[in-house]
């Protein structure tokens, strides 16, 4: 049985509770919220004292506490003139007659992460990952949410942290199912998780799900070097894609190749076209791959449907010392980067391209006192990626990781261990089981 943990900032890896703090209010303020574990009775305190502004109530008066679902937090029933045992007997006859399709239903809609703690229950829930039924309900469900996914290697030990968004709660997800190659994260799409890396001295790609403790490597390329690498996972085919590029450090030119799942194997395409990479981050939106470069000025665009590159001639805004392309939804292309020569003038800008006039238009700024937070020095190293119009920028060195909302305008901080690991590599990660990885 796969274990997940809720990690902590401690050396032990385990907690109770996690202290997230969000951004409630565009660009400025924000509020501690403290988010208890999924173990814990589910109560909050109800003491007239302990609510500052409101009126006294009275100690007959009950009042309903609303949690989560039985198996999680029980709904309890508070009194301040007593103290109310929080479980609820129910018949266990009831529940055992529940059609076996309802409850594929119900636990189809509990939260991946919550699915674990079920399948203690009995070996029917046990074996719920295997079920073809709970897996058709599963996918038609609406997915749990974005994630953040956070890789490092402690002592040569894969390890791996995910921070849920909507239940803004670290999960601990054990990595040590993956082989002992020295390989680093590519990224995640669609429940699936890619590396690639060297296995002794060759050059291997692999393709994971988490959830299901599933992997396998993929075919050697016909040019099988250390390459950029993309996945791109689609869920109405039930099948997924992996790009790879130029070479890492430019310095030859090979073609572009395309694995296919369902032929399991790659395809050559179009060579791209000498330029001078300005960054090796890509950006995947509407079908079309982009690169940075700066000769020629502007950005190159793979089209995955026809397999050709092409140039388009969008000038980067001035005094750009670091960008980085980030894809949205609904065709929508970011620029994240810093403007300023000096340290006291420099600020973090996101621009969004107009594909009509092929210009980069500034859409927000991020606030001068996140920015001095994120990055106290001016030459200090930031990873930024996004996914679904939610932009995430990490630290290397103060490990904190910022959220921004590009359709709420809303910043938010992100608390918790798995971004003070100096080596961490953080994506977004989608947590789905019925995500295949054939």
């Amino acid at each position: 049985m796969v274990e997940i943990a809720e990690s902590s900032e401690s050396g032990s890896g385990l907690l109770n509770s996690t202290q997230v703090k969000i951004g409630s209010l565009p660009e400025e303020d924000s509020i501690h919220r403290q988010v208890s574990s999924f173990g814990s009775s589910g109560s909050r305190n109800t003491s007239p004292l302990g609510r500052i502004g409101s009126r006294n109530t009275s100690p007959s008066r009950q009042k309903v506490v609303k949690t989560k679902p039985r198996g999680l937090d029980e709904e309890t029933v508070t009194t301040f003139a007593k103290v109310v045992q929080p479980d609820v007997q129910m018949e266990d006859n009831i529940w055992a007659m529940l059609p076996e399709d309802l409850l594929n239903e119900i636990l189809a809609r509990v939260p991946p992460f919550m699915i674990f703690r079920l399948r203690s229950v009995c070996k029917r829930w046990n074996s719920i990952l295997q079920d073809h039924s709970f897996l058709k309900f599963h996918s038609q469900v609406p997915s749990h949410g974005p994630c953040l996914l956070t890789f490092w290697k402690n002592s040569q030990t894969p390890q791996c942290s995910v921070f849920s968004l909507p239940l803004k709660q670290w999960f601990r997800i054990p990595f040590t199912f993956l082989p002992q190659w020295a390989f680093w994260l590519v990224g995640s799409s669609g429940g699936l998780v890619c590396f690639s890396g060297l296995d002794v001295l060759t050059f291997k790609t692999l393709v994971c799900n988490p959830l299901t403790q599933t992997w396998r490597t993929l075919p050697s390329m016909h040019y099988n070097q250390q390459r950029q690498l993309l996945m791109v996972v689609d869920r109405k085919d039930r099948s997924f894609k992996v790009i790879a590029t130029s070479d890492i450090y430019g310095d030859r030119s090979l073609p572009t190749e395309v694995y296919d799942s369902k032929i399991d194997k790659w395809s050559l395409h179009q060579t791209m076209p000498a330029v001078n990479l300005c960054s090796s981050k890509m950006a995947f939106c509407d079908s079309r791959l982009y690169l940075e470069t700066l000769s020629p000025l502007g950005l190159m665009m793979y089209r995955l449907d026809t397999g050709q590159w092409e140039h388009i001639p969008a000038k980067f805004p001035r005094s750009l010392l670091d960008g980085y392309l980030v894809a949205g939804t609904h065709k929508r292309l970011f620029l994240v980067g810093r403007i300023g020569l000096y340290s006291t003038l420099q600020s973090m800008r996101i621009w969004e391209l107009d594909h009509t006039k092929v210009v980069w238009v500034e859409i927000s700024r991020m606030p001068p006192r996140y920015f001095r937070a994120l990055l106290r020095l001016s030459a200090e190293r930031f990873e930024c990626f996004g996914q679904d119009n939610l932009i995430c920028f990490t630290s290397w060195n103060q490990g904190k990781g910022l959220l921004y909302d590009v359709d709420k305008k809303v910043w938010s901080w992100i608390a918790g261990c798995a971004l003070q690991s100096y080596n961490s590599q953080v994506c977004f990660y989608e947590p789905r089981f019925d995500a295949s990885i054939y």
